[in-house]
């Protein structure tokens, strides 16, 4: 498989007088540019898929006036709208380096870590052998943030938040990674393209797989995934009722929206690297034996190939926002001893079960 910035350096190359270094370094610059313009819209769909879903469980409308189209579409810019408008504040004893950085570490960490999401056969920026362990270790800068924001302001209701984050995301840091290792331990790399290929002919979760043990980490990584995101019922950081917003309190503006940015983006994050890893990630199930996609043309398949795999994410973001307009919040205690008593123990169960299964049985 050939990444898109790879494609588009090789014909920058062929049509321009731009020599191979200088046309990689242009195609690599596009698609990050067009990426980081197009993640912002996982912020407005979501706040408006939320509020959406949030409505229908309590049983009210949700957003229906703003705008003039249907259902209430427009708030979302209106939203937007008034966060621009609003005044950034820095609370007079913050440290005012680390206030202003901390949304940006946030945001960063998790943007780019979508240079290794394959969307669909040419969609994605870097072919990476090592995609899943790039992940991993971007992805945990979203933690930093948090814990830089919650001590940077100043403020009692930040440092709590804070101080819960980091005993909270990177407790349950552990598991998923080790979920997440399982299945490249089962595919035999850590290229995220190879995964999702290995899967054309059937996913790595369900009942056509044998190995029962890669099937078990999924629910492992999903309520892990749940804690990393800080979602209900493990939004102990946030938790309105007790800490007012937790480590953004103190936020206000462009800032305020770039955490809420991150939050949303992390969401997406979460569940793409599960629909990779487990659910064939922009395959339809079987794909390897439907032989009519194969008369499709490349440019329609494409398109199918992306729509599927969002159709799958926007699924498990969807089950994300369903679990928190239902369950309740966990005590801190609680949700350590989950973490540490029950996550970790089945996650390093599932690991070591298949490396077995891959010995004794292949």
């Amino acid at each position: 498989m050939t990444s898109s910035s790879r494609l588009l350096a090789d014909f920058l190359e062929r049509t321009s007088p731009l020599g191979p270094t200088a046309a990689a370094a242009v195609a690599l610059v596009l698609g990050v540019g067009i990426c980081t313009a197009l993640i912002p819209l996982i912020l407005a769909v979501g706040s408006y898929v939320e509020r959406k879903v949030s409505a229908d469980i309590q049983q009210r409308i949700g957003p229906n006036r703003a705008g003039f189209l249907p259902w209430g579409i427009m708030q979302v810019l209106a939203d937007g709208l008034k966060t621009f408008q609003k005044e950034d504040l820095i609370p007079a004893g913050a440290d005012r380096f680390l206030f202003r950085a901390a949304p940006y570490v946030c945001v960063v960490g998790v943007f780019s870590c979508f240079a290794a999401l394959p969307f669909s056969e040419y969609l994605y920026l870097a072919d990476l052998n090592i995609g899943v362990y790039y992940i991993l270790s971007l992805s945990s800068l979203m933690a930093v943030g948090i814990v830089l924001a919650g001590w940077a302001s100043n403020s009692k209701w930040t440092l709590l938040g804070g101080i819960r984050s980091a005993g909270q995301m990177i407790s349950y840091e552990i598991p998923i990674a080790l979920c997440v290792l399982t299945v490249a331990l089962y595919h035999g790399t850590l290229d995220t393209a190879v995964i999702t290929a290995a899967q054309r002919s059937g996913w790595s979760i369900g009942f056509w797989n044998s190995n029962i043990f890669v099937t078990l980490a999924f629910p492992v990584y999903w309520i892990a995934g749940l804690a990393e995101c800080n979602r209900t019922p493990f939004d102990l950081p946030e938790a309105e009722s007790e800490l007012v917003a937790g480590y953004y309190t103190e936020y206000s503006g462009m800032r305020f929206s770039f955490f809420a940015m991150a939050e949303y983006a992390e969401m997406f994050l979460v569940s793409a690297v599960g629909v990779v890893l487990w659910f064939g990630g922009f395959h339809l199930p079987f794909e390897g034996r439907l032989a009519i996609l194969a008369s499709l043309p490349a440019g329609a398949l494409q398109l199918l190939h992306l729509g599927v795999f969002l159709a799958k994410v926007w699924l498990l973001i969807f089950l994300m926002m369903w679990i928190r307009w239902t369950l309740p919040r966990y005590r801190i205690d609680q949700m350590m001893d989950l973490c540490w008593k029950a996550l970790l123990p089945l996650a390093f169960f599932n690991f070591i079960g298949t490396a077995c299964w891959l010995v004794f049985v292949g």
